[in-house]
């Protein structure tokens, strides 16, 4: 699968920069997220870096017929109706692995928004592992890994050097990217 990655994206013009973080746990940023493309372009990534990546999916997604492919895919079943929240599921998910990557796209969602969700954060923190910054930059064909955060707890001084990682990076569709900010920082 990492071959036909490699060729795939080559054949199209992208390339890849970084490297995987030498971590076995790690939360990954994926951002920005703009398009559909971008599930693509990130499977790209993870196949390229032998990334263990899951990601959190609906626990409807996993009803027969298709429990055994979301499970196949990566995909880890939360239930927002549960009284244990997302973090502590998640939390979980990590201890229960001897590797893994958990993609998150903090932006919620392709359209713009005003904010990013900071589950990432409090998962990374309650979790003690790093945040990997990955990345898709649509002008210049590039995807990949960048630098790894680790949280300190303060969450301002982290959120800077998100932030000033991911300024120069646009998606697809830059009209879609909205502030990287978390809801209780100032605009």
């Amino acid at each position: 699968m990492r071959w036909l990655a490699n060729k795939l994206m080559r054949l199209l013009g992208w390339r890849f920069t970084g490297e995987r973080p030498p971590h076995a746990k790690f939360v990954a940023i994926g951002a920005p997220h703009t398009t559909n493309w971008d599930f693509i372009v990130f499977l790209a990534v993870v196949h390229h870096f032998r990334v263990p990546a899951r990601a959190i999916g609906k626990h409807t997604l996993f009803r027969w017929p298709f429990g055994g492919l979301m499970r196949r895919l990566g995909l880890i079943p939360v239930r927002r109706d549960s009284s244990e929240g997302l973090v502590q599921q998640m939390v979980a998910e990590f201890a229960k692995a001897e590797e893994m990557a958990l993609v998150i796209a903090p932006e919620g969602t392709r359209k713009r928004t005003e904010y990013w969700r900071s589950g990432f954060y409090h998962i990374a923190t309650a979790a003690e592992v790093p945040i990997a910054l990955t990345f898709i930059d649509f002008p210049n064909k590039t995807a990949g890994i960048g630098p790894t955060v680790h949280p300190s707890g303060d969450i301002a001084t982290d959120m800077n050097l998100i932030r000033e990682f991911y300024a120069p990076i646009h998606g697809r569709r830059p009209e879609n990217q909205g502030p990287i900010r978390l809801r209780d920082e100032p605009a």
